[in-house]
């Protein structure tokens, strides 16, 4: 079975900036591409979602989403969704929500992880994902462990967006945290327009641990909470290297999907994503 990959992330230097990745080894040099990624996939994916990287800039966001969509149609990259970043916290949106519908986007994220907590608890925030989810698409959740919280309160303000909690909701595994994260995924989970990424993982496992070991606690109790009708697939590529490999996180994600039932595998791996994202080629 093909995984459909929900989390693929590219790096074009020549066109767009990318500071953040220069404080991280194995993203600090070159271009990372969808000839890259599926040369290590080797057949185990047959399609591939772009997610935004946060790039630099004031009009950075806007730039990407414009750079990714033209790439995708002239077949420069090999790409069957693309999610886009946005802005949520700021009034009128609705143009670039217009835009990105001509452009072909599939979803919308905006990174929360190091933004202040009050940024999506503004009613402007809330309101701006509610017209997100009223254009038919899905939201991204981009928040870590401590702020699952704050991710219900959003998810109870939208209760008619799809929401898709990124990479678990980024536990601290190596800090071995595992009670708080846990009771922030119970609560999260009641909610049944909020799906889960069961993706990134291992880029929190401590240095030279067993990562499938370390992870197994985390990816079974998310499986138990939001079910596999409510999870989709992703590699996190190339932020992946930081833990492991992308074909050694092939690797175990087609172990971890082997403990379930044929149709519950199937729908994690490809059969919810093209429910959830705007997709092509699928």
């Amino acid at each position: 079975m093909q995984f459909i990959d929900t989390h693929v992330h590219l790096i074009h230097r020549d066109k767009l900036g990318y500071s953040w990745t220069e404080r991280i080894a194995a993203l600090a040099f070159g271009d990372f591409t969808t000839t890259d990624y599926f040369e290590l996939a080797g057949g185990a994916v047959s399609d591939a979602i772009y997610m935004e990287m946060a790039v630099d800039g004031d009009t950075g966001w806007q730039d990407e989403a414009r750079l990714i969509s033209e790439m995708m149609h002239d077949k420069t990259e090999r790409l069957s969704g693309f999610v886009a970043s946005c802005r949520p916290e700021l009034p009128g949106i609705e143009p670039w929500i217009d835009e990105c519908l001509d452009l072909g986007v599939s979803g919308f994220r905006r990174v929360l992880h190091e933004a202040p907590d009050e940024l999506s608890q503004s009613e402007t925030y809330r309101a701006n994902v509610r017209r997100i989810g009223a254009a038919g698409l899905p939201y991204d959740l981009s928040f870590n462990d401590r702020q699952l919280g704050i991710a219900k309160d959003l998810a109870l303000a939208c209760p008619d967006v799809k929401l898709v909690l990124n990479h678990l909701g980024v536990p601290r595994i190596a800090e071995g945290a595992f009670n708080t994260w846990r009771d922030g995924i119970t609560t999260l989970a009641e909610l049944p327009n909020v799906w889960c990424k069961l993706s990134g993982v291992t880029a929190y496992c401590a240095q030279g641990t067993d990562a499938e070991a370390a992870i197994a606690p985390y990816v079974d109790h998310a499986l138990n909470a939001f079910g596999a009708a409510r999870m989709v697939w992703g590699s996190d590529w190339p932020v992946v290297n930081l833990g492991t490999s992308l074909p050694r996180w092939i690797e175990i994600s087609q172990r971890i999907l082997s403990r379930l039932s044929a149709d519950e595998a199937r729908a994690i791996a490809r059969g919810n994503a093209p429910n959830l994202y705007r997709m092509t080629g699928t």
